[in-house]
């Protein structure tokens, strides 16, 4: 979509008949800002179309994404059974006489480009010819639109002759492309989320370690987030990172480690330290309320962050469960994934308000940061509530305002005192 919005001719295949049709229509089955105005644009302008058939999306392109899932398989190891599908589609529907370069864009593991050359040569005719290129995206759900049209950078893996193809193609978008091999380019991006994934789940222990010593996560953050080596990003204390990227890909890293003969301990930690943040919420709700049996809580965000409606390995969904099978009374909102929690959490009292979810609730859990939640009527949340407990999953609210209308609140790693002084927005050292 993003292509054809540089005005590049784009024909976007899926296997999926219903996903292609909605497309077609110029409706979006995926929530991100921007994206139906941009996908309406581009199919009137006639730049973008899509399609089930490889015979039709294949043939005469200079350039075809690979764009498949990975999902993980339960030994972590990424499942690449799709890619193995769709690299054999393409090879199929080569034409002789043609050049081609086909680019890895899913994350795929090292050494992902051979096998999809081996795969489209062994079914592509005599005579095709065509260039296999590793370009992982490093994109953000809920910013994916500007994150492609603004990236930080490109990473190119692959012969030189195909790179400069596919860099002429982001040459308009400005932003420096590094070129190289293709096996550092697949493990670019899994070095990097695994890297912001250790980012999470290192404040996250350190927040622990506050709760014990009296300290506050979020100053300790802000100082050593001040620290240009450091920087802030990524240092924000809660219930744990989640989505379709940080858990698989530090997984499927894990593995590649092992395969390798190493012991990668410090990437299984990150793991166990992000599963233990879900349990410890759930923990201490249950110790504040004297047991959860019984109790109503009204949950606060469902998806695994803000501005996406994607519910895949989100931490608020574990903590959801996790209250359940305590015997607590879930009443559940979220601003975005309310259709796609229906089908994920049956038997959950999906609310159209905050405060709707909130009305009679012995407590309140704050899993997933949307910003309309930090803004919410507390004197009103408290006059529905049975209880007074907030359990702020997140560290976005600020604690006066709600001790002020007569609630209870904790948050993540705030020590023996709910209400710290403000952080400064600039930061002095003596």
């Amino acid at each position: 979509m993003a292509l054809a919005e540089l005005g590049h001719q784009v024909i976007g295949l899926d296997i999926d008949r219903t996903r292609v049709d909605r497309l077609n229509r110029g409706d979006s089955p995926v929530y991100e800002d921007d994206l139906p105005e941009m996908l309406n644009r581009n199919l009137d302008a006639g730049r973008l179309r899509f399609t089930t058939n490889y015979a039709e999306a294949v043939p005469g392109r200079e350039i075809v994404f690979l764009c498949t899932g990975t999902p993980s398989l339960s030994d972590g190891e990424a499942d690449l059974r799709q890619v193995r599908a769709a690299a054999a589609s393409i090879g199929a529907n080569l034409e002789p006489g043609t050049s081609v370069v086909i680019v890895n864009k899913s994350t795929m593991p090292v050494g992902t480009a051979e096998l999809v050359a081996g795969i489209v040569a062994e079914h592509a005719p005599s005579g095709a010819r065509f260039a296999v290129v590793s370009n992982p995206e490093f994109l953000r759900e809920g910013r994916v639109l500007h994150d492609i049209l603004h990236p930080d950078r490109i990473v190119l893996g692959g012969d030189a002759e195909a790179r400069a193809t596919v860099a002429a193609l982001y040459e308009p978008l400005g932003a420096p492309i590094l070129q190289t091999d293709h096996r550092s380019a697949e493990l670019i991006k899994y070095a990097a989320n695994a890297f912001l994934a250790t980012k999470i789940s290192f404040i996250n222990d350190i927040a622990r370690l506050c709760e014990r010593l009296g300290a506050d996560v979020t100053v300790v953050a802000a100082g050593i987030g001040a620290d240009e080596r450091i920087g802030p990003r990524f240092l924000h204390a809660g219930i744990g990172f989640g989505g379709s990227c940080f858990p698989k890909d530090v997984g499927a890293l894990s593995r590649m480690a092992e395969g390798a003969g190493l012991h990668p301990g410090l990437l299984r930690s990150v793991l166990e330290i992000n599963r233990e943040a879900q349990r410890r919420f759930v923990t201490k709700a249950d110790e504040l309320l004297g047991g959860l049996d019984g109790k109503h809580i009204g949950v606060w965000g469902l998806s695994f962050k803000e501005g996406t409606d994607d519910l895949r390995d989100s931490p608020a969904v574990a903590v959801v469960e996790m209250l359940v099978e305590r015997g607590a009374i879930v009443r559940a909102h979220d601003p975005a994934a309310l259709v796609n929690a229906a089908a994920r959490l049956p038997g959950i009292d999906l609310c159209q308000d905050p405060y709707a979810a909130a009305e009679g609730a012995d407590a309140i859990a704050l899993c997933t940061p949307w910003p309309e939640y930090a803004t919410v009527d507390f004197a009103q949340v408290r006059r529905v509530m049975r209880g007074d407990l907030v359990l702020d999953g997140r560290n976005m609210l600020d604690p006066a305002l709600l001790e002020n209308a007569g609630l209870r609140y904790v948050g993540i790693g705030r020590g023996t005192s709910a209400v710290s002084d403000p952080i400064p927005q600039t930061l002095s050292v003596q």
